[in-house]
């Protein structure tokens, strides 16, 4: 398969372009070049700024992708670009979502494919079911392939998983300084909260087995 992404080199999506560069697909990441020093050679890189829209159509001029991914995308004018410059060029567009678009406060522990999307708490996750709801009206109205994948929190190797921590600058890497210092470790609520926590690595399994699957798609 042809495969784009755009970003390809955060937390979440560095362990996909590693598993994928491993197998046969071709793979193309399309993202400003910050970190493409990490990039497996065998990976194409196209060097461009997703929100310059007339830039990006004129790089991807005559291209044609089995699926595209966009790591990037927090509002909905990101996705009701995309579904200009990809809609005629793609057979599937996988929308990362988040987990945090589930309702809050829960009704119950247990989230499933039926639990209700609503978080009044933060406006990241509202617009995340916004890009959802819009997507999802894409697919029933047009036809538009979106696949979308809720991760929770998802950490590598590079990162603590916890829920709590501090400034980005040192983020999670604080609360192992507290533990050596004998701090307590701050907590969320009152410590008993069902917390998801995936590897990085685990979830580009599950991710890589959604790409070009039927059943994936809407």
């Amino acid at each position: 398969m042809k495969i784009l992404l755009i970003g390809g080199t955060g937390t979440i999506s560095m362990a996909i372009t590693k598993m994928l560069s491993q197998t046969d697909h071709e793979l193309t990441l399309l993202n400003r070049g910050s970190q493409n020093d990490l990039i497996p050679e065998n990976v194409e890189i196209i060097k461009g700024d997703i929100n310059n829209e007339e830039e990006i159509a004129k790089l991807l001029a005559g291209r044609t992708f089995d699926v595209v991914a966009d790591f990037i995308a927090f509002g909905l004018e990101n996705v009701e670009r995309d579904y200009r410059l990809f809609k005629e060029i793609t057979k599937q567009y996988i929308f990362i979502s988040s987990a945090s678009a589930y309702q809050k406060p829960p009704v119950d522990p247990v989230i499933t494919e039926s639990t209700p999307l609503a978080n009044p708490y933060w406006e990241y996750s509202r617009n995340k079911i916004k890009c959802e709801e819009w997507l999802m009206d894409r697919f029933r109205e047009d036809g538009f392939p979106v696949t979308i994948v809720r991760p929770s929190h998802t950490y590598n190797d590079e990162s603590v998983p916890v829920g709590v921590h501090g400034h980005y600058e040192f983020g999670s890497w604080q609360v192992l300084k507290r533990m050596i210092e004998g701090k307590p470790v701050i907590i969320q609520g009152d410590g008993s909260s069902l917390w998801t926590l995936t590897h990085n690595s685990d979830f580009a399994k599950g991710f890589i087995g959604l790409l070009g699957n039927p059943h994936a798609i809407g």
